[in-house]
């Protein structure tokens, strides 16, 4: 490596410490984080994508008329699950984690899948901190404007117990405020609430109002995978599942030799990963075996071999609270 290349890595990681430039930028005050809530910001671009794969069946409709759109136009099995996703910052229908859901799923019995674009508000568009500001901005409209279309689902007779809603990073944290909204118009939650690495930068440490939690669902999972990084170090729903290396650093991402760039990269791998692991579980049946610990240094030294024991994924029973840690690796998985 050229001489001078090398002092300037090397005095780009001392000056970040052991955060990382990379990490540093996604905390720091160069991203001003708004969640004012009287804003009333309209959220009516957003569309909600409908299919039933059994049926061979799919739909589409704007946000405000996708309960009556749906409700009127189809004839709907109230005993089959719906599945209800909802993906992250600078996502569109048309993109691979959105594709991933759909391939998980297409297979899958007795089961509707409604994917959620809210890219018209959390497009890269303007930036990256300017568009990441905007999403985080609009992250609470959105949220209510779910809440108010899943609640209109169920006013049609859509039962409350057959709701699984499943948000990844951004989305994550908007299925927080959605489950509130549910709640507030129905009285009743949804049955359940998973989070797939919800965004850190601008909620980790925010009022845990802000943030999914216990209680916007009948039972809440988070699956963290870049805890510290792009996914969020805070511990609030029912059951917290950590990936391999402390859920924040996954086997197959690396950083390589410039900083800011590589760890970058080994983040967004990281953080992408938990959609491919859990979109992964919906077909092994016994999914991920995951051990109660209070650290992963005790549990990847084998000291929780003899803790309680729990599924991750989408297979998980429901019945464990706690902290939880899982190696994709014992299944030949990275």
């Amino acid at each position: 490596m050229n001489k001078y290349l090398f002092c300037f890595v090397l005095s780009a990681v001392l000056a970040c410490g052991r955060a990382g430039p990379f990490k540093t930028l996604l905390y720091s005050d160069l991203i001003t984080c708004d969640h004012d809530k009287t804003l009333d910001l309209g959220v009516s671009e957003t569309q909600i994508f409908f299919y039933d794969f059994q049926n061979n069946f799919n739909l589409s409709f704007p946000i405000d008329s996708a309960a009556e759109g749906i409700t009127t136009r189809y004839n709907l099995d109230v005993t089959r699950k719906l599945v209800f996703f909802v993906p992250g910052y600078k996502s569109h229908i048309s993109k691979n984690t959105e594709d991933l859901f759909r391939q998980a799923f297409s297979t899958l019995p007795n089961i509707y899948l409604i994917i959620v674009d809210h890219s018209a508000y959390t497009s890269s568009r303007g930036g990256k901190i300017a568009s990441y500001e905007r999403s985080v901005k609009f992250a609470y409209y959105i949220g209510q404007a779910l809440g108010k279309f899943l609640a209109d689902l169920h006013k049609n007779g859509y039962p409350s117990n057959k709701i699984h809603c499943i948000g990844h990073s951004l989305g994550s944290q908007i299925l927080g405020f959605a489950g509130t909204a549910y709640h507030d118009i129905t009285g009743e939650k949804v049955w359940r609430v998973t989070g797939l690495d919800p965004a850190g930068p601008c909620f980790s440490n925010s009022l845990i109002d802000n943030q999914i939690r216990s209680g916007v669902g009948q039972y809440v999972e988070v699956y963290h995978c870049n805890a510290g990084g792009l996914g969020t170090t805070a511990v609030l729903a029912d059951i917290d599942f950590f990936f391999n290396k402390k859920g924040h650093k996954q086997p197959s991402c690396h950083e390589g030799i410039i900083p800011a760039k590589g760890e970058s990269d080994a983040a967004k791998c990281s953080h992408k990963a938990c959609v491919r692991y859990y979109t992964m579980s919906v077909h092994l049946q016994n999914g991920y075996l995951a051990w109660a610990c209070d650290t992963y240094e005790h549990y990847s030294g084998g000291k929780c071999a003899a803790n309680e024991v729990t599924i991750a994924g989408y297979n998980n029973p429901g019945n464990a609270t706690g902290v939880f840690y899982v190696s994709t690796e014992l299944y030949g998985i990275e």
